[in-house]
């Protein structure tokens, strides 16, 4: 029976690892091309998951469906933040410590605009499967959290595929590597830094449609999930998509395991304990060098 309850809590925690790891890649990616930590990537999120749950709400979009419209529309959200705020910085040449800090400042104007349209009445989205659970003998396995990981992962995957096989993922990777190097040889930085926000954007709005069938909404939990991809990104490798994922996957399981064997009220305190314990015996990361 105790090893039954492990078993339970790992898997739990495995899923639960995936969708911070996908949460993660939007901040690593952003890392990676223009080495700054986006401090609004969890109200990225929030907005993200708002509209999946009015397209439930309102036109009973299924939110496994909801990418379809979360994804373009937080692309292009991101693209128009990148555009008209970190653009104009960029140029000018400001330290990156001012462009971080336009991250906070676009991060509360994101949360005090869903305060002031939705008001701090929390949320969530009741779905025919929300309550369904799948047995595999002694084990129970939520439904909702499965579905959720294995279109975390789908996504993961094709953001892997993205970046090592088609021309524009080769390019985000040479600027990331090395922006000089990739301006002489014609790739055309500034559009690829806008692209890239753009796609960090977007994998938040694709999180935000999985989360909120196992998560509830409300417009301040931005600043929970920007602390968790920021733990994410650190565990796994600055700038390394694959570490963003093996990071969340390490968080999800340190939370699951406390919240079962330590308690509910420590879980994220055990999750910084892994936090400081990688800072101190793997500053570079579980992956080591930041690559893609």
């Amino acid at each position: 029976m105790e090893w039954s309850i492990l078993f339970q809590t790992l898997i739990a925690g495995i899923m639960v690892g995936g969708l911070y790891g996908l949460i993660g890649m939007g901040m690593a990616i952003n890392f990676g091309v223009l080495r700054i930590i986006n401090l609004a990537q969890g109200e990225l999120l929030m907005v993200g998951m708002y509209v999946c749950y009015w397209l439930f709400t309102l036109y009973k979009l299924d939110p496994l469906l909801s990418p379809l419209i979360t994804v373009p529309f937080l692309f292009l959200l991101g693209v128009t933040i990148h555009r008209f705020l970190l653009t104009p910085l960029m140029r000018a040449r400001a330290p990156a410590e001012n462009q971080i800090l336009l991250t906070v400042g676009v991060g509360l104007v994101l949360t005090n605009l869903a305060l002031l349209m939705f008001t701090a009445n929390y949320r969530s989205v009741s779905t025919s499967y929300s309550t369904e659970l799948i047995s595999l003998g002694n084990l129970s396995v939520s439904l909702p959290l499965t579905l959720a990981f294995a279109f975390a992962l789908a996504i993961s995957g094709s953001l892997y595929l993205f970046l090592t096989k088609t021309e524009l993922g080769k390019a985000i990777r040479a600027t990331a590597q090395d922006p000089e190097a990739a301006l002489l040889m014609g790739v055309n930085v500034d559009r690829v830094s806008v692209i890239t926000f753009g796609i960090g954007a977007a994998l938040e709005g694709a999180a935000g449609s999985l989360l909120i069938i196992v998560y509830y909404l409300f417009p301040a939990l931005g600043g929970i999930f920007t602390l968790k991809a920021f733990i994410v990104v650190v565990l796994g490798g600055l700038g390394s998509t694959i570490g963003a994922l093996l990071g969340g996957l390490t968080l999800g399981i340190a939370e699951s395991l406390g919240a079962v064997y330590v308690s509910t009220g420590y879980k994220d305190a055990i999750g910084f304990i892994i936090f400081v314990l990688v800072l101190i015996f793997r500053p570079a990361g579980l992956v080591g060098r930041a690559r893609m």
